[in-house]
């Protein structure tokens, strides 16, 4: 094997940098229209014809025949059979994850996800529900991999939020079914699961149909078909996020092994050639040493054709002018994934705003918020962390205002209401509140 991975080496001291900084970060999320007219027509024929469309695409796309849609759901039994068909050790592992997970996200409901009111001095009542979704549906890729972890990240957090039904959709590509996913739904608490995939599946959950239930939300990750899917169907039911490729940014002192960081960032560039990795450090020798590093690891890889592709189209070896202009720069990034990858991660982190998670210190692997640190790993991609989050306990609840007015109380608020309804012209408005004035 002769591959080479060369990410683009840039200087903050470089005049061109900024151009060359902006054209290396940049990438479209915009479907092409081919993937848009698929997907519209697949929903639309899903939407008229149910069970009949879903069980037709599912033929066509993985390869599956089934008689009905009873064979493509996975009952208990089957999900509970493939736990206790997994080795020990993988068992121990699901179990030890989902136990980390579930105890972030009960953290998170405490401190977030709680009922409250208080009263005015008049009495007035005013505070917020917290009530949790009656149904959501989770999509769990299952095409070039298997991913038990986003099983495990997507159903926990909706089981800790009360979520009363959990459907999971999965492609089996084939018919083969994955055991570790399955008992990963298992361990999770999922409610139902049918072994269907792509925009088949989103219109199927968003929709409903005579076999899978419509729900109130769709999260999880997927392809350019499942995604263009999801922006379509929002509106009909809730979304979590449109996820673009993979991210990794690791904001290093130069004291980490380069080896360590050289893995890091083929941790996400063996997703997908777009999967984009990223090295900010001030130290021009330890960038050098980083290389050599990949170039020694690289030819190891099982998936080392799809790392380099990734490295060489979109990865980058970035020299700082200081760990200050690092930690700028990657907040004009807002990167997926951050790893402080320093002697003196806490220094760093109050200077950090953007990011999906921020992985402190030099044994912080991204890898071990992949599976099993606890926080989510359903992260904002493509700088929308700048605006958005995690996906967690809040994704799976929904807020109602409570108010109670006193009779003293609507005095004071009729006056106010009487005046601003009369200022936008609405007498019904302003009445409704006069009437309750003494």
């Amino acid at each position: 094997m002769n591959l080479k991975a060369t990410p683009l080496r840039l200087s903050t001291a470089s005049a061109t940098f900024e151009a060359e900084f902006k054209a290396r970060l940049h990438w479209s999320a915009e479907a092409d229209a081919a993937i848009e007219q698929v997907v519209a027509d697949i929903l639309a024929d899903v939407q008229r014809r149910g069970d009949d469309a879903v069980l037709e695409y599912t033929r066509r796309f993985d390869r599956l025949e089934a008689a009905g849609m009873d064979s493509l759901e996975l009952t208990a039994a089957e999900l509970r059979s493939a736990f206790e068909s997994l080795p020990a050790e993988q068992r121990d592992a699901l179990e030890a994850a989902a136990s980390r997970v579930r105890s972030y996200h009960e953290a998170q409901k405490k401190a977030s996800g709680e009922s409250w009111s208080y009263r005015d001095a008049d009495g007035t009542l005013l505070g917020q529900k917290v009530t949790p979704l009656d149904r959501v549906g989770i999509y769990v890729p299952g095409g070039k991999a298997a991913y038990p972890s986003s099983v495990l990240m997507n159903a926990i957090p909706a089981h800790v939020a009360g979520v009363g039904e959990i459907i999971m959709v999965v492609p089996t590509p084939g018919g083969e079914k994955n055991p570790l996913v399955l008992a990963a739904a298992h361990v999770a608490g999922v409610s139902r699961a049918f072994t269907i995939g792509g925009a088949q599946a989103v219109a199927a959950l968003a929709y409903g149909t005579a076999s899978v239930p419509a729900v109130d939300k769709i999260t999880g990750p997927g392809n350019a078909y499942v995604a263009a899917a999801k922006r379509r169907v929002f509106g009909t039911v809730g979304i979590d996020m449109i996820a673009g490729p993979s991210e990794i940014l690791v904001l290093a002192d130069g004291t980490t092994p380069p080896d360590w960081v050289a893995m890091d960032l083929f941790s996400q560039a063996e997703h997908d050639e777009l999967a984009q990795s990223i090295l900010l450090c001030p130290d021009a020798g330890y960038i050098e040493r980083v290389q050599q590093e990949i170039d020694r690891l690289l030819p190891s890889m099982p998936r080392a054709e799809i790392i380099a592709a990734s490295l060489n189209g979109r990865g980058a070896l970035i020299q700082t002018r200081s760990m200050e202009e690092a930690c700028e720069i990657s907040n004009r990034i807002a990167p997926e994934h951050l790893e402080v990858s320093s002697r003196e991660p806490h220094r760093w982190e109050p200077l950090l705003k953007h990011a999906g998670a921020i992985f402190l210190g030099a044994f912080t692997s991204e890898s071990l918020g992949d599976y099993c640190a606890g926080p989510n790993h359903v992260l904002p991609t493509s700088g929308t962390a700048r605006f958005s989050s995690p996906l967690g306990v809040y994704d799976f609840q929904k807020r109602s205002s409570l108010i109670e007015v006193s009779e003293t109380g609507a005095q004071a608020l009729g006056r106010v209401a009487v005046t601003l309804a009369e200022g936008e012209g609405l007498t019904a408005h302003a009445e409704a509140a006069r009437m309750r004035i003494k």
